[in-house]
């Protein structure tokens, strides 16, 4: 290595920085010291001085040479003339091929290095071939006629920046939605190269967030970050992020491209696989776009040894993950992306048109649009002054500039004239979410559109509206969805207020037409999780809307049915709380909504919570329904599901029973609503001792559910999951171990390993195992699904502090009872804390402890504790 004191000075073109710091990162490496302006020089320092410093001082200059090094306007040339002028050692290494005649004729003649096309190592020893000088061999040259052997590269001393790929090179996995590179992007230099060193100073997932107001172009950045250092990574994917469902939908679109999903798992846990995927992964970048809520959103920062970019206007993201605050842009970044934009303009009109816009990148780009239609720079600006006062008296946005509300107008107002179908289309979608909106439910839609004009046969339908809509910059438009941006759509709400009742009613009939279905089918899921986006952001203009109801309910059903309980609590909350104060609390749609509040909480575990409100909706439907209705029914079922999870087994069989009875006299032997009650009945029969007859009503349910739902639906392998616990109750251990293997396969296949009812079936296997004295691989079982249970459901899950339960009770038996003291004493706080003192799982957790004690010799503490559990003919063992 060198032990030269003087530093190598790096000269390169902006755009040309990754192989700088590349050049840089092996020189120094190799014991060279190195001066790089983006290493070495602070926000603040004066360039010219500090450049024509280090040329002063360093002992050599490494030029790094592609087209781009000898554009003009660039400070590289003050750069190679001086080194040339003071006789300097000039290092030349070109990193992309060069025209005839690109370099300067005083350059010409230097001897140059190439490194474009080679191989990495080959690329590296070319470096310090160039670098060092020649030297003399100190061994034999090769004979000529062997074949020569890369040599490969020195030892690396630490982690390393990505290497340049060749021209052409990008990830295999890329989907930044249906964006496209902005040809004209303009300024933002200084951002790009900051967010690139701070992600690159991080190595294992590095985080930055692009803070700042609305329009600001914080889209434009992280789009031509993404473009522009694509080759570095082998994964980059986009994820509109406003919405948390939107959030989990996007990784789950992930997990499916990368091979890791299970497609009937549900959304939430096929997102949870691909924060996993990328854990384990490095080269991926992830860009969170639009993420508004830090506290929902920061439990999706995928961790690994990737980079993840987010875009936001709320400021509270500085106090989570670092990054940078954009302002608006320079002057001189504003006339030149208009120049660029409108080459007609001359730079006082450009300079008006700036001041008139506030320098706010999405106004300009919008503002080019309409221009390029046909208006010109005078007449926008006056257009824009005369309009100015008006928009902002209306609009309910005051952090955005007029400017832009007016140019969304010039341009609906151009659009009217030749294009009124695609104004129409405009204002529906001004009113839905600002997700991407599928084409086809415009399509689906088209003839229950009133306020759209033109033929509904027309063939071109909806290209014909949306291709306008592109053109003037009014949305994003692609091949099978379009999107338009928040500030536009609120600007269209304010200007066609006067028309919104009828806009309204076709809002209503595209969501309606945009129904996928059974929300209990997995296959419909997907569908769902890109409608319900929309549906609730059309809630505040169509909450009283009955025909919206059906639709707006059935999303809240699928998002617990895809495991999301958290946003099925959320949106049936809303639900509950908009339909109480419009429709009253006994109204059959506001019952529903609060019956599905209590769906999502019994998800979350919070059964306790659960049972007042069952009670409260099933007496309200028994008044206003009556007994026997559908509506009262599910109730019912409801409320017998919570008794006997909270261990009140003879309640819950009664309550059960008397359904049975009900169904019995209206439906057949195999309907699926007559199983689920003939399925409660004989749960709740092994729940209170009565095993055989529980095995002998499960076995009976599972041969009719096999029969007419068949061996994968959810209500047949929950038949099957009970039926093997009733099997080891009853001490046939042989008889559960077939059941329990067929329930835990069957739903690793449908739902996959983290899933909420794998894992139950997981924790049920474990137990079999230890009935059947195989302790070991009980402990393993058991071990591996308590830890998936805690990091999908949380410590304080019923499930998750069953499982510990069953952990402990299998480490007394393996012979390590101080572990499961320890284990057991935690449970049975959480359990009284979470449950109750008067649970069940109190009580058996407080008589594994007992077990534990004595088994340690603690004879006298365990039999006090037996003497606190208060037995209520439950059975002695689960």
């Amino acid at each position: 290595m060198s032990d030269s004191s003087e530093p190598i000075f790096i000269s390169y073109a902006g755009p040309d920085n990754e192989w700088a710091e590349w050049v840089a990162w092996h020189l120094q490496e190799n014991g060279y010291r190195v001066e790089l302006d983006r290493w070495n020089w602070r926000t603040g320092d004066d360039f010219v001085t500090k450049m024509n410093n280090a040329l002063d001082q360093a002992s050599a200059v490494v030029a790094v040479f592609s087209p781009r090094y000898f554009e003009a306007g660039r400070y590289t040339e003050e750069e190679w003339t001086s080194v040339i002028a003071r006789r300097g050692r000039f290092i030349p290494l070109v990193v992309e091929p060069l025209e005839s005649g690109r370099v300067p004729a005083i350059l010409a003649p230097r001897l140059r290095k190439d490194l474009h096309g080679l191989s990495e190592p080959d690329a590296l020893k070319a470096l310090l071939d160039a670098v060092r000088g020649p030297a003399r061999p100190t061994r034999p040259p090769a004979f000529p006629g062997a074949a020569a052997t890369p040599s490969a590269p020195p030892a690396p001393h630490g982690p390393q920046p990505p290497f340049p790929p060749r021209t052409g090179g990008g990830p295999t996995v890329w989907d930044v939605r249906d964006r496209r590179r902005n040809p004209h992007f303009t300024g933002r230099e200084a951002v790009i190269d900051e967010v690139r060193g701070k992600l690159l100073a991080e190595r294992h997932a590095a985080v930055q967030a692009l803070r700042g107001t609305g329009g600001i172009g914080k889209t434009l950045v992280a789009l031509e970050y993404a473009f522009r250092h694509a080759a570095d990574y082998d994964l980059v994917w986009w994820v509109d992020a406003e919405q948390s469902e939107q959030v989990v939908a996007r990784y789950a679109e992930l997990a499916a491209r990368v091979d890791v999903a299970k497609p009937e798992a549900g959304v939430e846990f096929n997102a949870r696989y691909a924060m996993e995927y990328l854990r384990t992964r490095d080269r991926w970048l992830i860009i969170l776009d639009n993420a508004e809520d830090p506290e929902q959103l920061r439990s999706w920062l995928p961790e690994g040894g990737g980079h993840v970019l987010i875009t936001a206007r709320n400021p509270a993201w500085s106090g989570i993950v670092p990054g940078l605050s954009l302002g608006v842009f320079s002057r001189e970044e504003s006339v030149a992306y208009l120049g660029g934009q409108l080459p007609a303009l001359t730079d006082d009109q450009a300079d008006a048109l700036a001041e008139a816009l506030g320098d706010l990148p999405l106004a300009l780009a919008q503002a080019a649009g309409v221009m390029r239609g046909g208006i010109p720079a005078d007449r926008y600006l006056e257009l824009l002054r005369t309009n100015t006062a008006q928009l902002l008296g209306r609009s309910n946005l005051p952090d955005y500039p007029a400017s832009l509300a007016a140019t969304v107008t010039i341009a609906a107002e151009r659009l009217e004239a030749d294009h009124p179908g695609a104004v129409a289309v405009l204002r529906l979608a001004a009113f839905l979410g600002p997700e991407p909106i599928p084409t086809s439910w415009l399509v689906t839609a088209r003839d229950s559109l009133a306020s759209v004009p033109g033929d509904a046969e027309d063939i071109f339908w909806p290209e014909s509206a949306l291709t306008p809509l592109g053109r003037y910059g009014l949305a994003v438009v692609g091949s099978d969805v379009f999107q338009v941006h928040r500030l536009t759509q609120a600007v269209v709400r304010e200007t066609y207020g006067e028309v919104a009742d009828a806009v309204q009613d076709d809002v209503a009939a595209l969501l309606i037409a945009a129904d996928p279905g059974d929300p209990e089918l997995p296959t419909t899921w997907p569908r769902w999780a890109s409608l319900t986006p929309h549906l609730t952001a059309a809630l505040p203009a169509l909450d009283a809307r009955a025909e919206l109801r059906p639709t707006l309910l059935n999303a809240a059903r699928c998002l617990v049915r895809s495991a999301q309980p958290h946003a099925a609590r959320a949106l049936s909350e809303r639900l509950y709380e908009t339909w109480s104060a419009s429709l009253g609390d006994d109204d059959p749609d506001t019952l529903r909504a609060a019956h599905m509040v209590t769906w999502a909480l019994d998800s979350l575990g919070a059964h306790g919570e659960v049972l007042p409100i069952v009670e409260d909706i099933l007496e309200r439907r028994r008044q206003v329904l009556g007994e026997n209705d559908g509506d009262t029914l599910s109730s019912a079922h409801d409320l017998a599901v919570t008794l006997n999870k909270l261990g009140r087994f003879k309640e819950s069989y009664n309550v059960y029973q008397d359904i049975y009875e009900r169904r019995r006299a209206t439906l057949d032997r195999d309907h699926p609503e007559m199983l689920r009650a003939a399925y409660g009945v004989a749960v709740t029969l092994g729940g209170m001792g009565e095993l055989e007859t529980a095995c002998t009503n499960l076995a009976e349910v599972l041969e009719l559910q096999r029969r007419s739902l068949g061996d994968d639906h959810p209500d047949t392998l929950d038949t099957v999951h009970h039926l093997s616990t009733a099997l080891r109750q009853s001490g046939r251990g042989s008889e559960s171990l077939l059941f329990a293997t067929e329930v835990l396969e069957r739903r690793r296949n449908v739902l996959g390993e983290d899933h909420p009812g794998t894992l139950r079936s997981r924790q049920s296997f474990g137990l079999v195992l230890r009935l059947l004295t195989r302790y070991d691989e009980a402990h393993g079982v058991l071990a591996d699904t308590l830890e998936r249970q805690r990091r999908t459901l949380g410590d304080n899950h019923p499930d998750t502090l069953n499982t510990a339960d069953s952990l402990g009770r299998v480490l007394t038996d393996t012979g390590r009872a101080g572990e499961a003291e320890q284990v057991l004493r935690d449970t049975r706080t959480r359990v009284q804390k979470v449950l109750g003192r008067d649970h069940l799982l109190y009580s058996a957790v407080t008589r594994d402890l007992a077990d534990t004690l004595e088994a340690r010799g603690r004879q006298f503490e365990a039999a006090k504790l037996r003497a606190s559990v208060h037995r209520k003919g439950t059975p002695k063992k689960r």
